[in-house]
C-alpha cells in the first residue's frame, strides 16, 4: 500500500527527529543563521566566530531555541551591552552590511534584536511581516533606510517594535493599528513622513509612543486620547500643526508629554496643566497662543515644565505657588507682563526662566 501524502510527512519528521542529535537545531534554522552571518560583517569583537558546529542551540552567541522544539526562537545580537566580550575587547560594538531575508525562515522566531551596530544598512525584509510568532521587532541604532513594511500590522503578538536613529523614510503604514498587542513604539530619529494614523488610538496596550526627530506634518489625531495606557509620548521635533487637543491632560496614566519644537498653534488646554499625574511637559518651540490657565493646585507636580518660546500673553498665574512642586520652568520668549509671584517655585528659579518676555518684573529680574 502507498503512503499518503500526510503520512510521508510524519515519517519524515519521525525520521528527522531521530537522526538529529539531542539538543540540536533544525539544519533549516542552521543554514538560515549562516545566511544571516555571510551578509553581516563583524571585524572586532568575533561574535560570529561562535557561529561554528553542527548545533547552533549551544554556543551560539546571541541564538536561542526553544527547549522543547530546538527551533531558533531568539536572535539578540546588541552592539552596546555589558557582556564581558565588549567588557574585553574594551569597545562598542561595530558591524556592516544587511539584513538577509533568510531570516524570514525562521519561523518560530519570538524576538529579533539586532541593535546599535551603527553602520548596519539595507533595507528591513518584507517578509519580516510572515512571522506568525515575533514579539520584538528592535533594529535601533543602525543606518536602515527604505521604509517599514506595508503588512507589518500582520505581527499580530508584536509587543515592542522599535525601529529608531536609522535612515528609515516614508509614512506609517496604515496596517500599524491591527498591532493589538504593542506596547512600545519607537521610531524616533528617522527621515519618516506624513500624517501620524487618525485611528492610532487603535492600539489601546501601548504604554510608549517616541516618534520625535522626523518629518511627520498634520495635526495630533484625537484619537490618540483613547490610549488609557499611554505614559509617554513624543513627538517633539516635527512639523505638526494644528491644535492640541482637548483631553490631552485627562488621559489616566500620561506623565511624560513632550511636543517641542512643532508648528502648534492653539491655546493650552486647561486639563493639560492641571492634570496631576503628568510630571514632564514639554511644549517649547510652537505657536502657542492664550493665557496660561490660572489652575494649579497643591496636587500640581512637575518635575519639568517648559512653555517658552511660544506666543503666550497675559500674567504669570499665581495658582504656581500653590504647586506641591515645581523643578525646572521656563516661561522665557512669549508675551507675558506682569509681576512674577512670591515665594516657591520662583524663589528657585534663575532669570532666564522669565527673560524675553513683554514686560515681567520682580524678582528674579528687575523690581517692578
Amino acid at each position: 500500500m502507498g503512503l499518503t501524502g500526510e503520512t510521508l510527512l510524519v515519517t519524515l519528521m519521525v525520521v528527522a527527529a531521530v537522526t538529529l542529535p539531542a539538543n540540536a537545531c533544525l539544519p533549516a534554522d542552521q543554514a538560515a543563521l549562516m545566511d544571516i552571518k555571510a551578509a553581516l560583517k563583524e571585524p572586532y569583537l568575533g561574535i560570529f566566530n561562535t557561529w561554528t558546529g553542527s548545533n547552533c542551540c549551544q554556543g551560539w552567541h546571541g541564538v536561542s531555541c526553544d527547549p522543547t522544539t530546538q527551533r531558533v526562537a531568539d536572535i539578540v545580537l546588541r552592539g552596546e551591552s555589558e557582556d564581558p566580550i565588549y567588557e574585553k575587547a574594551g569597545r562598542s560594538g561595530y558591524m556592516t552590511g544587511s539584513l538577509s531575508s533568510s531570516l524570514c525562515k525562521l519561523d518560530k522566531l519570538t524576538t529579533l534584536i539586532v541593535a546599535d551596530w551603527k553602520d548596519i544598512s539595507g533595507e528591513i525584509p518584507a517578509c519580516v511581516t510572515s512571522l506568525p510568532d515575533l514579539r520584538i521587532l528592535e533594529l535601533i541604532g543602525n543606518k536602515i533606510s527604505g521604509q517599514i513594511p506595508e503588512n507589518i500590522g500582520q505581527l499580530s503578538k508584536l509587543t515592542v517594535l522599535n525601529l529608531a536613529d536609522n535612515k528609515i523614510c516614508g509614512s506609517i503604514p496604515a496596517s500599524i493599528v491591527n498591532l493589538g498587542k504593542l506596547k512600545h513604539l519607537e521610531l524616533s530619529n528617522n527621515q519618516l513622513t506624513g500624517e501620524i494614523p487618525s485611528d492610532i488610538g487603535k492600539l489601546g496596550m501601548m504604554s510608549r509612543a517616541l516618534l520625535n526627530k522626523n518629518k511627520f506634518t498634520g495635526s495630533i489625531p484625537n484619537s490618540i486620547t483613547q490610549l488609557r495606557r499611554l505614559a509617554d509620548l513624543d513627538l517633539s521635533m516635527n512639523q505638526i500643526t494644528g491644535s492640541l487637543p482637548a483631553q490631552l491632560g485627562s488621559m489616566p496614566v500620561l506623565s511624560t508629554l513632550n511636543l517641542d519644537s512643532n508648528q502648534i498653534s492653539s491655546s493650552i488646554p486647561t486639563n493639560l496643566l492641571s492634570s496631576s499625574g503628568l510630571n514632564i511637559l514639554n511644549l517649547s518651540r510652537n505657536s502657542l497662543e492664550g493665557e496660561l490657565p490660572d489652575v494649579f493646585c497643591s496636587k500640581t507636580y512637575f518635575t519639568h515644565l517648559d512653555l517658552s518660546y511660544n506666543n503666550l500673553r497675559g500674567s504669570v498665574p499665581k495658582s504656581l505657588s500653590s504647586a506641591k512642586y515645581i523643578g525646572h520652568l521656563d516661561l522665557s520668549h512669549n508675551h507675558l507682563c506682569g509681576p512674577i509671584p512670591n515665594g516657591s517655585p520662583f524663589d528657585h528659579l534663575e532669570a532666564s526662566s522669565f527673560s524675553n518676555n513683554d514686560c515681567l518684573c520682580g524678582s528674579p529680574l528687575r523690581t517692578c
